[in-house]
């Protein structure tokens, strides 16, 4: 990754992200999306307005022009990730899940194939394990300890017979944990190809892949920087992608097709993946965003984040543990500017629903639920799998489910930090927190 001095993170918030203040909103859903520059909007309203970019399966000049941002933004997302091109590849989708998708159909699972994962994964992860049950794979995962870190995964990375995945994310959406970034290196040395889920990770820390050399890493553009939403990125090294078998093919994937022959073939490199035309519009402003981020310097936002975070740890500590219940670590060794809380009022948990309805109102925007992250949720909330399953039987519905689990919380709040925090964002928040458990 390209590495600058950087710039005072507190200064862009007057620059780029006035809107917050002008509508009075604390924004403290980072890891749901990142909240664009103004800046970036701009540039790309005025190049739009300005220039002419055409589908890139056509060969005339707007054509030509879309073809040519298409391969900058290719080339600008391995610069930005330190990823050598002669080792990896992009593949444009449409978010991160659409990355984890090409996997889940066309990594070549079969008998004998290993599915190692960590309890700790998105359900884009998760899903993985469908069609790699299907087709005769042994699906395996890592539990989680008591600070939701993931157990060491060696135990369960016996050495690959046949072609196995190992899928891990790099900082958990639900608590922030960061999982250490050399089990990638550990997984390959025992035959795994790796997916690193990089979605939460890259927005407030910089990834060179030089230095953790996965195979497939999934990211969101808009987790980045927040425009455009609707394009993400699998990066791949060739030698996985080469592995990878698809089952279907559109336009864009293949050299040719007869119908009466009964016959095509599929183009090489990751634009075989790319179903159909490509979202062109929005890869200049994937470029702009990554330089963005690159002049800002990922040291100086990975800093600020950090700061915040422990400033916000550090407040709900201050109302202490009868007030605050927060999942994982409690402090910011080895995690990254996610907090997942509850509060409680008189001896019981306040349910998500009604703290987030109070946030909505006061213009602070959290997230409550579980985060599409079912496997840290269950073990955060303590949940015993046999009572769960019989809770889940029937028509379910959050109320209906919270109330077989005798009052177990079966939701939490979610902080997240990001560029534009600020500490007058923390604050409200804290008053938040302590008006409703006073």
């Amino acid at each position: 990754m390209l590495m600058h001095a950087g710039v005072d993170v507190r200064t862009l918030r007057p620059r780029e992200f006035s809107r917050l203040d002008a509508n009075g909103v604390a924004y403290l859903d980072y890891a749901g999306a990142a909240l664009y520059p103004a800046s970036i909007v701009r540039r790309d309203a005025r190049r739009l307005q300005q220039r002419i970019y055409g589908n890139p399966h056509s060969e005339n000049a707007p054509s030509r022009a879309s073809t040519s941002m298409l391969e900058e933004a290719r080339a600008e997302t391995l610069r930005f990730f330190d990823g050598d091109p002669r080792e990896y590849d992009v593949v444009f989708t449409a978010n991160a899940s659409g990355a984890m998708r090409i996997l889940a159909e066309a990594f070549p699972f079969g008998v004998g194939s290993r599915l190692v994962m960590t309890a700790d994964n998105h359900n884009s992860v998760n899903g993985l394990r469908v069609p790699a049950m299907e087709r005769g794979a042994d699906v395996q995962y890592v539990p989680l300890e008591s600070d939701l870190r993931a157990a060491d995964p060696r135990s369960w990375l016996r050495h690959a017979i046949a072609p196995s995945l190992f899928a891990y994310p790099a900082q958990s959406n639900f608590s922030g944990v960061r999982h250490p970034l050399h089990w990638a290196k550990t997984a390959r040395s025992q035959g795994y190809h790796v997916l690193l889920d990089a979605a939460a990770y890259a927005s407030s820390s910089p990834l060179s892949l030089a230095d953790v050399p996965a195979d497939f890493v999934a990211i969101s553009y808009y987790k980045l920087f927040g425009y455009p939403t609707g394009v993400g990125a699998l990066l791949v090294r060739h030698d996985a992608l080469a592995a990878l078998r698809r089952r279907y093919f559109a336009g864009g994937t293949v050299e040719y097709v007869s119908v009466q022959n009964d016959r095509f073939l599929p183009r090489g490199g990751g634009a075989a993946f790319e179903d159909g035309t490509p979202p062109f519009l929005s890869m200049p402003a994937v470029c702009d965003g990554l330089r963005w981020l690159t002049r800002v310097g990922m040291e100086r936002i990975q800093q600020h984040v950090c700061g915040l975070t422990t400033a916000l740890l550090d407040r709900f500590a201050g109302l202490g543990v009868d007030r605050v219940r927060v999942y994982g670590p409690v402090d910011v060794q080895d995690r990254g500017g996610i907090v997942a809380f509850n509060l409680c009022a008189g001896g019981c948990i306040i349910d998500y629903e009604i703290v987030e309805a109070a946030a909505r109102e006061r213009g602070i925007a959290i997230r409550g639920g579980c985060f599409c992250n079912p496997g840290a949720a269950e073990h955060a909330f303590g949940f015993r799998a046999d009572r769960a399953r019989e809770c889940m039987r029937g028509r379910f519905s959050i109320p209906r489910f919270r109330a077989c689990m005798d009052g177990a919380p079966v939701g939490a709040l979610r902080a997240s930090i990001g560029v534009a925090t600020s500490e007058e964002d923390l604050d409200r928040l804290f008053k938040l927190a302590a008006d409703l458990t006073a």
